[in-house]
């Protein structure tokens, strides 16, 4: 007798959508890189029972409810200890999980830096708009300093976080950066960080149009984004400006501006390496304020990316060599390798 044998199901952006109402703010980023996520999603193959996302509080962390897959919409700043949970126990799935800057770098930042330096492959999506959106307009980890908002009405004296300097810190095997407003380069961010094995750090600029409005204009806009942000290519030299007229060397491990019509060429400039964690380090410190004079543009793409063992792979090789030895002896674990021996006086 012979079995019928039934083709896997095409799917679509469509899919991956749910029937739930999307509630963020009219003009809000969070739509567009809603958009690009489920977008991607059918293009990874993955079957939508054997993906999970998982958010924290805040709101990006709305995300579980608006993607056809399954997910946990759980407490402040957790995201990461959950899904890293979810994923040492089921390793098979893919792992998504979606955070704002405050929920994963206030209450939520050791949970993240401990998920990075283990290594589990989970796919973290970091939105950025430098505010607490969901709590109505606080300065965040990673609002500038002198930020008014309602809870520093004199401006803010706390120094930012830089996540991506943040992730390399805490040996993050894969760091990248995008923006909400550029939807072919963020569905290529996303394809890159789901194609690395290990954890994947994704910083996505984000448009809070509400609270902290044009925050990253100077990026996103058509004027200004040539010779603001710095587009990242593997083994490409670093290029940029309106007429692709400009590029970056290193003096040392000095960045510095160049003219590329004025004596220098592509061939003098910095070429990109994705492997290269000192100057991936560097990369991450183009981190100026644009409108200070002389500054560096604003880089995005891939800083680093790099291949170790994950957290899962080296838990079940461990369990599976425990397994295979004699069975355990609990008297023996209980009393550990060192023991003492009190002598009775007298």
């Amino acid at each position: 007798m012979e079995t019928a044998t039934i083709a896997p199901q095409t799917l679509t952006a469509k899919d991956f959508a749910t029937d739930q109402e999307v509630r963020w703010c009219p003009g809000c980023g969070d739509y567009s890189i809603l958009k690009q996520v489920q977008t991607v999603m059918p293009q990874l193959g993955i079957p939508r029972e054997n993906i999970v996302i998982i958010s924290g509080i805040g709101c990006s962390s709305r995300f579980p409810y608006y993607m056809n897959t399954y997910g946990m919409h759980s407490i402040h700043g957790r995201a990461a200890a959950i899904a890293s949970g979810l994923k040492a126990t089921r390793p098979e799935l893919s792992v998504w999980m979606v955070s704002g800057d405050g929920d994963s770098l206030s209450i939520g930042g050791n949970h993240l830096i401990h998920a990075l330096r283990r290594n589990f492959d989970i796919n973290i999506l970091l939105f950025n708009n430098q505010i607490y959106g969901l709590t109505k307009g606080q300065y965040s980890p990673t609002s500038e300093e002198k930020k008014v908002t309602k809870s520093t009405p004199y401006g803010s004296i706390d120094h930012p976080f830089n996540p991506a300097a943040l992730a390399l810190g805490a040996d993050a095997t894969f760091v990248a950066r995008s923006m909400d407003r550029d939807p072919k380069h963020l569905q290529e961010m996303l394809k890159r960080s789901h194609g690395h094995r290990g954890a994947s750090l994704l910083e996505i600029y984000q448009n809070c149009n509400i609270f902290n409005d044009g925050a990253f204009a100077v990026y996103t806009e058509k004027g200004s984004k040539p010779e603001e942000a710095l587009f990242l290519e593997q083994g490409q030299p670093l290029i940029f400006g309106a007429g692709r007229d400009k590029g970056i060397k290193l003096d040392g491990f000095r960045p510095v501006v160049v003219s590329l019509n004025e004596g220098h060429s592509a061939d003098d400039l910095w070429i990109h390496d994705e492997q290269d964690f000192y100057k991936a380090q560097v990369l991450t410190r183009l981190f100026d304020d644009a409108s200070q004079p002389g500054h560096l543009p604003r880089p995005f793409g891939v800083f680093y990316a790099s291949e170790r063992p994950t957290y899962e792979e080296l838990m079940g090789a461990q369990i599976t060599a425990v397994q295979t030895q004699k069975p355990a002896d609990l008297d023996a674990l209980l009393a550990g390798r060192e023991t003492w021996t009190i002598a009775a006086e007298g």
